[in-house]
């Protein structure tokens, strides 16, 4: 029975929240008793210890981030209060045991002592603590709004290293936002307390005068006596008001000044106050000559033995701790090196690496001024943006063996590509005219194949200004990483890579993703034609356009080629908008009818999906005159297009890959209205034969 009252209360906290707050509202107009105002000064000193010590546990300000909200309830209770026990003070000339105690016992009935004491209170609480503590707030909320571009930068960078996950990454942003919050709201929270104090010496004053008005006009009482009591009850009010302020005021200064850690306030202060013996003895030793120049022996004396004493005492631990641990260490070596040993570890491949030899190494020190791994985060963005999938984490590592200006990219595990760059030099491209004027080391360009040289700094702007591309070190590798996986998207992305992307769309067409899968087709299925788009550098960014079209393409062919036709013929018009010219003309180069049947009639399937059985001889003339073709097209600043037939682009495309990578082939099907397609080559039948 008292579990379930116990879950009904919990469950319903919003709900006595929001029925506590009117109640706050209502004690300004409504009379309490002063038996019911007992209980609620009671609760109202109650709630303010227990968020002293809520403060005084947490270990960072985000533990207590329902702070800056309940500094506003708690002043509005307090004021609320004030106002029900300056009604009782004024009409009844009694507000209550805790009041009248409070008046008698903290100053002993001693309106000039209660007076003293309040305003003391009121100071401290109003110009040390609290325009300390909003001091420090406003100067948190500056600062961590001017951090946050660096600490987002950070999380880039240990993410993209692998020292965190995706997961930790999103919790670790939101971390840095709620921390600008709070103290953005901390910083305007405690105006209420200011505006709370401000609020205590006008109500005391309006007592203390309503009061002697009262008492001496219609209570008829002299006019010392008529003083000497709502005095006291007025200080007696504004003590049971300011002492919970003021720990809440001790609270707020306390969040607001405690830097993260892994202990609470009091074992960070024992800690860090006495874990050095020789500060102790030091201490000792002044207090002893205070003590010897004349000042009360007794004080000095003893705390100076006790401290003495502490030093002794931890210094003795530190010795024994020492000990404790060298002698736990070797134990653990002993059993560690008892314990077969796990190699599961070292079966994990990582989906990217970079290995950089010992001369690249500063590319990646942020002190040394390396920005290596933020070019890499913005790679990874800019490969989402423009492939539509998200680029694994690139693993960097230096690689002793390498020489010192040599890279290798690789991928689960195998390299993939080399080069080598000079870390304090840049590549300069001509733009067509060599000029020995400009001495440097000659070189190519590792993501292109371009002649450049290396060239010194100084000679930087005399390049520049004779035409040539100039980039630095940094940039050649990063755009070499990015050819890399531009080139090899299809072999990066994996069936959990497409779990992600699927699940990511799911959120916005849920429709689709349950019809497709998996009745219709399975993950992996979907990954292969995902790969297939990759492979010629078709984006999927257009991931609900992809899976609608093989949702409804999949009902009548599982083949794999035949679904990633119909995909591109969903996506033709993205695919061929970059390729159209400003006067939305197509250059396009076409096939010899003849070759073309040739190509369709040979394509056999198989296991792994069609193949052309086609006379080598004849697929080689093909090649050649492609080529022949496509440097044409070259020559004449235009990308190299061909279109074909549906069945025979695919296939044409896989033959013609190695030795002609950059030749774009399209299908009829892809050629959207509104492009003027102009045929300016063919490949005939009699060169190809």
């Amino acid at each position: 029975m008292a579990v379930s009252m116990k879950r009904r209360l919990l469950s319903n906290t919003d709900i006595l929240a929001a029925i506590g707050m009117v109640g706050i509202v209502v004690m300004m107009v409504i009379p309490l008793p002063a038996s019911l105002l007992d209980i609620l000064i009671t609760l109202n000193i109650t709630g303010s210890v227990l968020t002293l010590m809520i403060a005084f546990f947490s270990k960072e300000p985000l533990e207590f981030s329902a702070l800056p909200s309940l500094l506003l309830t708690m002043t509005l209770f307090r004021l609320s209060l004030n106002i029900s026990t300056t009604r009782l003070v004024l009409l009844d000339g009694y507000a209550g045991q805790v009041i009248q105690q409070f008046g008698q016992f903290v100053i002993r009935g001693n309106p000039v002592v209660g007076f003293v004491v309040f305003f003391i209170l009121v100071i401290v609480q109003f110009i040390v603590i609290t325009k300390g503590a909003e001091r420090v707030s406003e100067v948190a909320a500056r600062f961590t709004l001017d951090a946050m571009p660096g600490k987002q930068m950070s999380i880039d960078a240990d993410l993209n290293a692998g020292m965190i996950n995706e997961q930790q990454a999103r919790e670790r942003r939101k971390n840095i936002q709620r921390e600008a919050d709070f103290y953005g709201a901390m910083d305007g929270s405690t105006k209420f307390i200011k505006g709370d104090a401000i609020a205590a010496i006008i109500i005391l004053v309006v007592n203390i005068l309503g009061g002697f008005i009262i008492g001496v006009a219609m209570q008829g009482l002299p006019l010392l006596d008529a003083l000497n009591k709502y005095t006291i009850l007025t200080i007696g009010d504004g003590l049971v008001s300011q002492i919970p302020a003021l720990l809440i005021s001790t609270a707020t200064g306390l969040v607001v000044t405690r830097a993260a850690s892994d202990n609470n306030l009091g074992q960070d202060l024992s800690k860090q106050l006495f874990q050095n013996p020789t500060t102790l003895f030091i201490t000792a030793g002044v207090l002893l000559s205070l003590a010897l120049l004349g000042l009360p022996p007794a004080p000095m004396v003893t705390v100076a033995a006790i401290l003495i004493v502490a030093g002794v005492v931890i210094r003795k631990n530190s010795k024994v701790s020492v000990v404790q641990k060298t002698a736990a260490a070797r134990e653990s070596e002993i059993a560690d090196s008892k314990k077969p040993e796990n190699v599961l570890n070292l079966l994990n491949i990582d989906h990217m690496e970079l290995e950089l030899g010992y001369a690249l190494v500063a590319l990646v020190d942020v002190q040394r001024g390396g920005d290596l791994l933020d070019r890499i985060v913005l790679i990874r963005r800019q490969i989402a943006s423009e492939l539509g999938f998200i680029v694994p984490v690139i693993r960097v590592r230096d690689n002793m063996n390498l020489q010192p200006n040599q890279y290798v990219i690789k991928i689960r595990g195998a390299e993939i590509a080399m080069g080598e760059i000079l870390a304090d030099h840049y590549m300069a491209m001509s733009s067509g005219m060599d000029d020995d004027a400009i001495p440097g080391t000659p070189t190519k360009d590792p993501a292109f194949g371009l002649d450049a040289k290396w060239i010194n700094a100084a000679y930087r702007e005399q390049a520049e200004l004779k035409g040539w591309m100039v980039v630095d070190a940094p940039t050649v590798l990063a755009t070499h990483i990015t050819e890399v996986i531009k080139t090899n998207a299809w072999e990066i992305l994996n069936r959990q890579d497409v779990k992600t992307l699927i699940d990511h769309a799911k959120e916005q067409a849920p429709a689709v993703v349950e019809e497709l899968i998996p009745d219709i087709l399975s993950l992996g299925q979907v990954q292969k034609v995902l790969a297939n788009l990759l492979r010629e550098r078709v984006s999927i960014r257009d991931l609900i356009t992809i899976l609608e079209t093989l949702a409804d393409q999949a009902q009548s062919t599982k083949d794999i080629d035949r679904l990633t036709e119909h995909v591109r013929q969903g996506l033709a018009r993205q695919i061929t908008q970059p390729l159209v010219g400003k006067d939305k003309t197509l250059s396009v180069l076409t096939l010899d009818p003849q070759i073309e049947q040739q190509i369709l009639d040979s394509i056999q399937p198989s296991d792994y999906g069609t193949y052309l059985a086609l006379d080598p001889k004849v697929l080689q003339g093909i090649v050649q005159n492609l080529s022949r073709e496509a440097e044409k097209f070259i020559l004449k600043g235009l990308s190299p297009v061909l279109v074909c037939a549906p069945l025979v682009r695919i296939n044409l495309k896989r033959v013609t890959e190695r030795q002609l990578p950059h030749l774009i082939v399209l299908s009829y099907n892809e050629l959207v209205q509104g492009i003027q397609v102009q045929a300016i080559g063919m490949v005939g039948m009699d060169r190809a034969s």
